[in-house]
């Protein structure tokens, strides 16, 4: 079975979510931890979380991805940014245990013309300190297109991220088909030739998820612009391609595309007739 999502507003609550999901035909669903362009954070009801974990427990929903607030970046040159960024995903990952056993997504940072090595160490300094051995969440590096001084656009940068962890089984990659195509990694005409690559800097071990989204900009950008999905660059065969490629068609993916919910259910219901597993 497909499992297929997009991102739902926790605003409204954790079971709303769920039942937001289910009334586009999703089996799973990402949202944002707090509020994506700050730092305040919806309190915990219990009872609301219990009665989504019924929801998805019922309807064999697939791992959920709560993710970081966009504003976030660990690797500033800003120390009261890097403060700042530590405190928020340190709370984070302690809320993300309300729903043991998923994954929290964040962008690795900018590391602002400090450099590249300078960037990832405080992104390691800050992943060392906050992830813990007892934690039921995976921690995801989303792959990046490479924006300015975005890291994490190679996936030889997110393999030096990923080294770094002491608690390395508790790491992952959430790979975004917007921001890869963009970053020039051509999953369009030679799919099987970025997996195999991925698999040979990073292992296939650490691939948790996709970030399912077609690009306004064509390959090698660095633009990171999602288009609804077949309507961009990478295109709908090459969609068709990723869900039902072996090596990923059981992953959860994740639509990201400027679309509504009943846009992103009409997304859903393509994908699925797409779908050959």
């Amino acid at each position: 079975m497909l499992k297929i999502g997009c991102h739902l507003s926790v605003s409204k609550g954790y079971e709303a979510m769920g039942r937001d999901a289910l009334s586009i035909g999703a089996s799973t669903f990402q949202f944002f931890t707090r509020n994506p362009r700050g730092s305040k954070a919806k309190s915990i009801n219990k009872d609301d979380i219990d009665k989504l974990i019924n929801i998805l427990n019922k309807n064999k929903f697939g791992k959920l991805i709560g993710h970081a607030p966009y504003t976030l970046n660990v690797c500033s040159n800003n120390e009261k940014t890097r403060e700042f960024g530590l405190e928020v995903m340190d709370d984070d990952l302690k809320r993300m245990e309300c729903l043991p056993g998923n994954f929290y997504n964040f962008h690795p940072g900018s590391h602002l013309k400090q450099g590249v090595k300078t960037g990832i160490e405080y992104i390691i300094k800050a992943l060392n300190k906050i992830i813990w051995h007892e934690q039921t969440t995976t921690v995801l590096l989303e792959s990046m297109s490479g924006r300015g001084t975005e890291i994490g656009s190679t996936f030889e940068e997110l393999k030096q991220i990923i080294d770094g962890v002491k608690e390395n089984d508790k790491i992952g990659v959430c790979l975004d088909t917007c921001h890869v195509y963009d970053s020039g990694y051509d999953i369009t005409n030679d799919l099987d030739g970025v997996l195999n690559k991925f698999d040979e800097i990073i292992g296939f071990d650490k691939l948790c998820a996709i970030h399912l989204n077609d690009s306004k900009n064509p390959l090698a950008s660095r633009k990171d612009r999602h288009e609804n999905i077949g309507k961009g660059y990478i295109g709908i065969d090459a969609m068709q391609r990723i869900i039902n490629h072996p090596k990923l068609y059981n992953l959860p993916f994740f639509l990201e595309t400027p679309n509504d919910l009943t846009g992103h259910g009409e997304e859903i219901k393509l994908l699925k007739g797409l779908y050959r597993h």
